[in-house]
């Protein structure tokens, strides 16, 4: 699982089986972080490189919890821009691997040949 590339999964920490990533991600070739908001960034220090951030906004969120996360992934995006690291934001499980696999196959199309 060590050569996989890693996914750092951020939610609001109340997690439920049925809208876990880590399976999807799993199957797509990906190994994943799962972490609660408030622990993003100190994860993320110790996540070198990863592959890409999805942040999993719950469905249900209200305003405020939603402006955390839109805020959190306008800072990451920012911090994270020179090593071409995407930062998803999803509204729940629902077409998040999705985005995820079409984020990343878009940056390996478009990354310059060696």
């Amino acid at each position: 699982m060590n050569g996989m590339p890693k996914v750092l999964v951020v939610d609001s920490g109340a997690r439920a089986p049925e809208s876990a990533l880590s399976a999807e991600l799993a199957g797509m070739g990906y190994a994943s972080v799962t972490t609660p908001f408030e622990a993003a960034d100190d994860v993320l220090a110790l996540m070198p490189s990863p592959a890409a951030v999805v942040l999993q906004m719950p469905r249900h969120a209200d305003w405020a919890e939603r402006r955390r996360f839109l805020d959190l992934a306008r800072r990451l995006r920012k911090n994270l821009a020179d090593s071409g690291t995407p930062v998803i934001i999803t509204g729940g499980v629902s077409g998040a691997a999705t985005m995820l696999q079409n984020e990343l196959s878009v940056r390996a199309v478009a990354a310059p040949e060696l």
